[in-house]
Formats: C-alpha cells, structure tokens, sequence
C-alpha cells in the first residue's frame, strides 16, 4: 500500500470539502478527524467516509454551512441543534461546549441532534482528558444490528469512548462499538477479498454467517457477544443505552428510524426526529481530589495492569489505547498506509466534484 503523511492527506481533504462548500475552519476540522482515525489505525472512520459524506451532501443531506447552536440550556447541560452539519463539526462544537461548562461548575453534558456521522469517538474524549477531565462520547447510528433474538435491524453500531489522563503514562482512552464489528470494517473485508469472523453477521433469515457483505441482503450485524449463550443481550443493553441518550434527550431520531449515512440510502418517512443523534461529557477529575492525586494513581492503574501476567495470545495485557498510540507513533514517522481502492474512491470524489489532477498534486 502506498503511504502518504498526514499532511499530503489533510490538505487533500480540505480542498474536497472547501470545494464542497465547507469554509476553510469547518473543512479543515472535518479532515483532521478522517486523518486521526488513519493516524490511530482505524481506516473504517477514515478516508473511506469521504464519498459517503460527499454523496450525503449531493442529495441535500448533508449541510456544508451549517449554523450549529444551543436550543436548550442549564449550567451542566445542554442540546444542541447541528444543522445538518458534517457530525465532526456539530461533536467539537458539543465538546467544547461541555468541557466550559465543566470548568465552571465542575461537569458538562450535551447532547447533540439532527447530525451527522462524527467519526472517532475518542477524539472527542481525549479533548476533554486533554483538560485534566474525564471525556465520554457516544452516537447512534443507523440501524445495521440486530437485538437479541431478532431478524430486523434496529440499532446502530453505537459506539462508546471514555478517557481519562494520567500523570506520566500515556491517556487512557477505551473507543469501541457496541457491535463486535463496525459497518466500515465490514466494507475493508469485502474490499479485502476477506470473510467476517464467525459471530459478527447474521443473514436475513437470522442464521450467523462469514460473508461481510450480507447486509445489502437484508442481513444484520449481531451485538457483543454475538448469541444469547454468549451474552448478547449485554451488548444490546449497552447499544440501547447510547441510542436513548443520543435521541430521547436530544429528540434526534431514534433506532430503526436513524437516517441511514449512505446516500443510495433514502431516510424513513416516518422518522419522528431530527438527523441522528450524540451525547458528551466532561467531568474535571479535581472535583473529587486534586488532579495531581487522581493522575499519579491512574499511573499506577495502568502499570499494575500491563504488569498482569499475559497468556499465550499476547506478550503483555495492553492498555486500551495503547494500539493506537502505537500506531499514531508509526504513521507519523513513515507516513499513513493507503488501500489502493480507498484512495481510487476518494481521487474519483475528488474529481467528481470538480478538483483538477493539479488540484491533487499540490
């Protein structure tokens, strides 16, 4: 695969959405979240979503000028209306916006509706842990996942972030699905030529299946766990948790009715809400000792953990997080590897929409 640094790929992005019609400060947050999820190993919310989310904006779904703003307010929370905007733009707004007000009366909570896909949770937490604050993010998404014991798909992948700093150890930062596979991971199997594990997907009839590619035949991911033997039902209880936040709250749309963030994709007309749905917060860990003690004693945490005994799978218990700050470490130095069908697509986006060869190679 052919490596770019994150620069060659952060300023390709923002020509694509300034073209697009973004303004200079909103294209660029929208290409510093899809390089981080490179930069952090995750391909899946990276450069992938770059035709999704221009083919969103081409059928009028996606706004590239939102007016982002609060329509709901007390001292520790709020909600916020997203115009519609790209889901990065509305969730940095949200976290900015809870981290003040974790600042000023110890915790912020915002929820965030008629969004967009936001890409990595965990950008959003390290943020807050950025501030000597535990950082939570969660969104819905639209519905690829079956509940336990069901053949229709009614909720999203729904994924959960939370960070907290330490003294000297690097942030710890736990950023997963509440799915044992994401939709885009799915489409880097299919485009891998690859077969999903056994316990991911299940076909429409409900029978678990390895083909990645079931969902276009009304198939359906399955939650954690993958059966109730294994403790589905954990996973969709997690899953619903972070659906009823980002929407009941919010009054984003909810479950089945989550506008699907594909454009060959049209919304439900019946969806009772507004776009889908986020949920942040912000808490300053000096709200329960000074933050000095909580850092040192999370040090201590993380370094009685990796020195758990490992089994035969691994040399060392890994601290979440860890992973991606490996893999942060390694792009940076010898630059982002590229699946070739990944940059064919967002070349082909690029052109599409008006950019020149030259536009790309400079």
């Amino acid at each position: 695969m052919q490596r770019y640094t994150p620069a060659q790929l952060q300023a390709l992005v923002e020509k694509i959405f300034i073209k697009a019609g973004c303004s200079g400060s909103h294209a660029a947050i929208v290409a510093d979240m899809l390089v981080s999820a490179e930069l952090r190993g995750i391909p899946s919310h990276g450069l992938m979503r770059v035709k999704d989310y221009i083919g969103l904006w081409q059928k009028g779904r996606m706004n590239m000028q939102p007016q982002v703003k609060v329509v709901h307010e007390t001292l520790s929370t709020a909600t916020v209306d997203a115009d519609m905007a790209p889901g990065m733009i509305a969730g940095k707004y949200a976290m900015e916006l809870a981290i003040e007000k974790a600042l000023q009366v110890g915790s912020g909570w915002v929820a965030v509706r008629n969004s967009n896909h936001f890409g990595i949770a965990g950008y959003y937490t390290m943020m807050a842990s950025s501030k000597d604050m535990i950082g939570f993010a969660m969104t819905n998404a639209n519905a690829l996942v079956a509940p336990t014991f069901s053949l229709d798909r009614m909720l999203g992948t729904n994924p959960i972030a939370f960070s907290i700093p330490g003294k000297e150890e690097p942030v710890f930062t736990a950023d997963f699905a509440t799915t044992p596979i994401a939709r885009g991971k799915l489409e880097l199997m299919e485009k891998q030529g690859k077969e999903s594990p056994q316990g991911f997907v299940q076909d429409k009839d409900g029978i678990q299946t390895t083909d990645p590619s079931v969902l276009r035949r009304g198939g359906a991911i399955l939650p954690l766990g993958g059966d109730y033997q294994h403790a589905s039902h954990k996973g969709y209880c997690m899953g619903a948790m972070v659906d009823i936040l980002s929407a009941i709250l919010s009054g984003a749309n909810f479950g089945p009715f989550v506008p699907p963030q594909v454009a060959y994709l049209d919304p439900r007309p019946d969806a009772p809400g507004a776009g889908l749905g986020h949920f942040f917060g912000a808490i300053r860990i000096d709200g329960f000792r000074p933050a000095e003690e909580v850092k040192l004693y999370m040090d201590k945490w993380i370094r009685t953990f990796r020195a758990a005994n490992a089994s035969a799978e691994a040399e060392r218990v890994v601290i979440p997080g860890e992973p991606e700050i490996a893999k942060e470490k390694d792009y940076k130095e010898n630059g982002i590897p590229v699946m070739p069908q990944v940059w064919a697509e967002l070349v082909a986006t690029a052109l599409g929409i008006g950019l020149s060869e030259n536009d790309l190679n400079n």
